[in-house]
């Protein structure tokens, strides 16, 4: 990893948490953008989409269970095996969102993978819960991919998840964060009603 926990604190406008993962770039790929289960690297989240996930889509992690959502955002690029970036905004906080960008590349043997957060919002909850996350998410990838199961941390996460969810805010209900699509229309301004 060439960023630590103190790294990430320090440099709040961009970290990189980078780890080789002995498998093809195709497979690091494919376990990365799952749409369809539970992932033990994404804090046992299931990533949801409308139609799949594209540039200019919105995109959310959720329960298995579809009752919360804990992130929500926009895919920015999705560019198959190399980067996928999309925005971020934890639904727990009143954070600006951040950026997200997943970078793969074939070396000899096998893959590098490269986590990158960029312009997350200095000395905020989201700043801490990206530099823990950063770590989590590259070491249970790396495991999961070459030995078909999460890290310890990651099993806890996927077993936990169902009692965690006792604890979650109820502003992070699903039914409050829908999968929007953005748009550059602007509003049209009601009619006023002549006076009198």
């Amino acid at each position: 990893m060439t960023a630590t926990s103190a790294d990430a604190a320090m440099i709040a406008d961009r970290a990189i948490y980078e780890v080789f993962i002995e498998a093809p770039i195709h497979t690091v790929w494919d376990t990365l953008v799952k749409t369809d289960e539970a992932l033990p690297f994404f804090f046992g989240a299931v990533c949801d989409t409308v139609d799949g996930l594209k540039p200019g889509k919105p995109m959310r992690m959720i329960t298995p269970n579809r009752k919360f959502a804990s992130v929500v955002g926009e895919v920015l690029e999705f560019s198959p095996p190399h980067r996928y970036a999309h925005t971020l905004k934890f639904t727990q906080y009143e954070d600006t969102p951040c950026t997200v960008i997943y970078e793969l590349a074939e070396i000899d043997g096998g893959t590098r993978f490269r986590l990158i957060t960029e312009n997350v919002p200095a000395g905020t909850k989201t700043e801490k819960s990206m530099v823990l996350g950063g770590k989590f998410i590259t070491e249970n990838l790396k495991a999961l991919v070459e030995t078909g199961k999460p890290r310890f941390s990651g099993r806890m996460v996927m077993m936990l998840g169902p009692v965690m969810a006792l604890f979650t805010p109820a502003q992070c209900r699903l039914d409050h964060w829908p999968l929007v699509e953005p748009t550059l229309e602007m509003p049209t301004p009601e009619k006023e009603t002549p006076h009198g």
